[in-house]
């Protein structure tokens, strides 16, 4: 090893969870590489490790290239657990998976991918599949500020608040089958398997989605007036 350097707030000097390891590859090209495979997800005082090659040059970590966005994850799948299922596709820099204050998942993730096409395969190969008996959307990760805004912008995914306890995925479907062929329909779910209130579905053309929007939102489903709109 060459150097291990831990950074700290200027001020206070408390670390703030992350480091930089180097190691002396004239003396042995494959030290960090068998460091990251050993390592990597392991727990250290009740935190899982996230290890990752340093790239210094920031544009590649802000270009978004090779980077995924996953959603309606079950909660029993960790950072491994995801680093696993999307490694078969390529070369990974970092892959997490969002959690709260209380170290369980919020339901949704980020895989970063070395090369754009592995980004893309794994986009067409798991978009709508399931995973632990639930169906997650893949997609490309898009920056707040690199997002089309406005009423022309087209989307395929549709986003539905307060429904009723009753509607399950199939009731959620035959719903909104009446404007178009839908891809996947979901109802989000607690831990218990209770209904959650809100769910999302996608449709395979963008103009179909728009019209489900325009006719559902702020209609009374069951006594619920109930918010559709772009997710």
């Amino acid at each position: 090893m060459h150097s291990i350097r831990i950074c700290r707030d200027v001020v206070s000097r408390r670390s703030l969870g992350y480091a930089y390891v180097n190691y002396n590859t004239t003396l042995d090209t494959h030290a960090a590489s068998r460091a990251i495979g050993a390592l990597n997800y392991t727990s250290l005082n009740g935190k899982p490790l996230r290890i990752m090659w340093s790239h210094r040059d920031p544009s590649f970590r802000k270009s978004g290239v090779g980077n995924i966005f996953i959603k309606n994850l079950d909660k029993s799948i960790d950072h491994k657990a995801l680093h696993d299922t999307f490694s078969a596709f390529g070369s990974i820099l970092s892959c997490k998976v969002a959690i709260d204050v209380d170290g369980s998942s919020k339901g949704y993730g980020f895989v970063h991918f070395e090369t754009e096409e592995a980004a893309n395969m794994a986009v067409s190969k798991v978009n709508n599949m399931k995973l632990r008996d639930k169906i997650v959307f893949v997609g490309h990760f898009q920056r707040r500020n690199d997002r089309p805004e406005g009423k022309e912008r087209k989307f395929n995914n549709i986003f539905i608040k307060n429904l009723p306890h009753s509607y399950d995925d199939k009731k959620l479907e035959e719903l909104f089958k009446p404007f178009g062929a839908i891809t996947s329909a979901v109802v989000m779910r607690d831990a218990e398997g209770s209904s959650r209130g809100f769910g999302f579905v996608n449709f395979e053309e963008s103009n179909n989605a728009a019209k489900a929007v325009e006719s559902i939102n702020e209609t009374e489903l069951e006594g619920h007036k109930v918010f559709c709109g772009r997710a």
